[in-house]
């Protein structure tokens, strides 16, 4: 018995121009397909690196493709139907990879004495040509983001030039829709790269078809960029104390209990996130009613202003590297059921301020997973599981709201702008700090317009909650970029109660009164506090951890030796470049010496972690390199004495590391010896203390 026509026999039915009937059966007819191999490797290599657009890709049907002509040189160019009705070449029709050659040739890298082009924003895929004349010219490491929103463009492309070995490096980024958390997911590997320098390129064709959709594909790349600078910067420039403060800490983060304790402890429940802005004056009051009623997660510069007030927040949060941020503690009444939430890298004089000098009654305090502590103590004793770390104390909130598991989520005093002119709420610990200065001639106000103003150049404007522009900074616009990204991620709800600032998408805007009284109906349930029962301290890890501290001491005095043998060979290297038997003589030793610093991983990584500026300046090196090696091939005695003097830099630096890391580790064991000292134990030395 046959069986009804499928969808085949019905195709072979309707090009006889008939319908299909009961019994048909197709033809015994065998056909073949042509492999496109130039689509096979390519698409190999997408599906490797990206595989949403690959599917996307793979999902169009055979027939959707740009029209492909070979062009008067050979190569094949495209062309492509706009939206006003015209038909555009996407590349010349005389001799495609000359003209997009051509094209970069033109683009002048920044002139900011970086390391030249790390990135390169590439406006419209067409077939690939600029791809390929970007790596020819920067160099493979170049990271290019190719914004492209047509899938059929991009099909095309893939069928018609070779890409794959592009594709294959991993920093070729194709972007065809414009979502802030997914391009930041994208970039955010990519980071050093965007700020070492960033180059716009936008073919003629881009400027004519899709021009919007480039338009913003470049601003939000950009944007990213300052954001990656800023981050960069702060970390090159902070990692030396932001690597102290975490080993100061050691003694509080071994002791102390994880963040694993409050994991969820809160699931279902309102939280209110208390943010420094100068909207907080206006509500800050409100709070006092919902206290009881709501998780009250405050920065650590509102703390006092909610204490002033009465009002009891259950979770205060603490970053900021400098020492100052220990007046946001001091001379405060502290509440025993409020808990300290820091990541390792706040200020140890915050966390001692904050933890007071009675053994007897410790404040609690929670510090975060960290991998420097890990580095500096080893995995058994530093080990906790890791909660995302934050930029500002806000972000740090926000991420301890999520891991208490609270929703809906709301933010008060979280301006990111300065609406009003002012830049902090009344009563923070600033304003005592500008008190001495203070007078006839500078009034709060003065000081805090001063505080905007002083920003200069890097001022910006954004819309506020109300759709009106409000000036803010470049710091802040980073800090608003995060959160957005943040927001998207989320899978609950996120309320901007803050009544002015910047505008935040991906939150509800509500007035603060409204949203308390929507989600806050009720009293937390009282078994949720029961972490304030349990023992809080155990100071019986302080030994082992301050012996595995002694031990990365020792080991950082042998690795210290073997990165001065290697400066001194390098050294006399670079009088020894025109004298090959000399040169490569000492080219053996050196690789020795390289096996062996890079044997000493942990104590290596520690160093680096330190040098962090060392680190991006042999990274520069390295792009400036490779572009050079483009420009001028063969000149190998210029490349090797370049090579040497990258290397030379680099063991500077370390050494530089190793000096600081001695420091450092030095003033950490004696805080450990301090600590055990003030709960009337005795420091075991250098010795690993027995185990019963």
């Amino acid at each position: 018995m046959s069986s009804p026509a499928g969808p085949a026999e019905a195709a072979h039915c309707n090009r006889q121009g008939r319908r299909p009937r009961r019994g048909d059966t197709m033809p015994n007819v065998r056909t073949e397909t042509p492999v496109n191999s130039l689509f096979v490797g390519n698409m190999a290599q997408l599906w490797r690196v990206d595989a949403r657009l690959a599917q996307a890709v793979d999902d169009l049907p055979s027939e959707a493709t740009f029209g492909v002509v070979p062009s008067r040189s050979g190569p094949p160019t495209a062309t492509v139907i706009t939206a006003d009705g015209r038909t555009l070449f996407l590349h010349s029709r005389y001799d495609p990879i000359r003209e997009a050659t051509e094209f970069i040739e033109r683009l002048a890298p920044p002139d900011d004495g970086g390391g030249g082009v790390g990135c390169v924003v590439l406006c419209g895929l067409g077939l690939g040509y600029h791809i390929k004349a970007i790596h020819a010219r920067f160099g493979p490491q170049t990271v290019v983001v190719v914004s492209e929103p047509d899938l059929v463009n991009i099909k095309t492309a893939m069928e018609t030039v070779d890409l794959s070995a592009e594709l294959a490096t991993g920093r070729v980024i194709l972007l065809t829709r414009l979502d802030k958390a997914q391009l930041h997911e994208r970039l955010q590997p990519h980071a050093t790269s965007l700020m070492l320098g960033t180059l716009l390129a936008v073919p003629p064709a881009a400027r004519d078809h899709h021009g919007d959709f480039h338009a913003e594909c470049r601003t939000a790349v950009t944007d990213f960029a300052a954001f990656a600078k800023m981050s960069v910067v702060t970390l090159i420039k902070n990692a030396a104390i932001t690597c102290r403060n975490i080993a100061c800490n050691l003694p509080a983060y071994v002791s102390t209990p994880p963040a694993d304790i409050f994991r969820n402890r809160f699931r279902g429940c309102p939280a209110v996130l208390v943010a420094a802005g100068p909207s907080l004056a206006k509500n800050i009051d409100q709070l006092a009613a919902v206290q009881d009623r709501a998780v009250i997660v405050a920065a650590q510069t509102t703390l006092r202003p909610l204490l002033s007030r009465g009002i009891r927040p259950h979770f205060v949060t603490s970053l900021d590297f400098s020492d100052l941020s220990a007046q946001f503690f001091g001379n405060l009444d502290i509440p025993e059921d409020l808990v300290l939430v820091a990541e390792p890298k706040a200020a140890w004089q915050a966390v001692d301020a904050f933890r007071g000098d009675d053994p007897t009654r410790p404040r609690r305090v929670i510090l975060l997973d960290n991998r420097f502590a890990h580095k500096c103590v080893g995995e058994v004793l530093a080990r906790r599981t890791p909660m995302e770390p934050g930029a500002t104390v806000m972000h740090l909130a926000y991420y301890l709201a999520q891991w208490l598991g609270c929703d809906p989520i709301i933010l008060v005093g979280q301006d990111l702008g300065f609406g009003g002119h002012v830049y902090y709420t009344p009563g923070v610990t600033m304003h005592r700090t500008w008190t001495p200065e203070l007078g006839r001639y500078g009034t709060l106000e003065m000081k805090e317009w001063e505080r905007i103003m002083r920003q200069g150049s890097i001022l910006r404007r954004v819309k506020d909650i109300h759709g009106r522009e409000i000036y803010t900074d470049e710091q802040m616009f980073t800090y608003l970029q995060q959160f957005e990204r943040d927001f998207a991620r989320s899978g609950g709800t996120v309320i901007d109660a803050t009544e002015g600032g910047a505008r935040k998408a991906g939150t509800v805007v509500q007035p603060l009164a409204e949203a308390l009284g929507r989600h806050c109906p009720a009293a937390l349930p009282a078994e949720r506090f029961d972490y304030l029962r349990m023992p809080w301290e155990d100071p019986a890890r302080l030994a082992p951890a301050r012996f595995q501290l002694a031990a990365r001491r020792s080991e950082l005095a042998g690795f210290r030796t073997l990165c001065e043998e290697t400066r001194d060979l390098l050294t006399e290297m670079k009088d020894l470049v025109a004298e090959p038997a000399k040169f490569n003589a000492r080219v053996v030793r050196v690789d020795e010496l390289r096996t062996l610093v890079q044997s000493r991983a942990q104590v290596f990584q520690m160093v680096r972690d330190v040098a962090q500026l060392g680190e991006l300046q042999r990274i520069a090196a390295d792009h400036r390199r490779t572009a050079d090696d483009n420009d001028a091939r063969g000149q190998s005695a210029a490349r090797a004495r370049q090579q040497v003097e990258r290397d030379l830099s680099f063991v500077s630096s370390l050494l530089d590391g190793c000096g600081l890391l001695d420091d450092i580790l030095s003033q950490a064991l004696d805080r450990f010896d301090a600590e055990l000292r003030r709960r009337g134990m005795d420091a075991p030395g250098d010795q690993l203390p027995a185990h019963g």
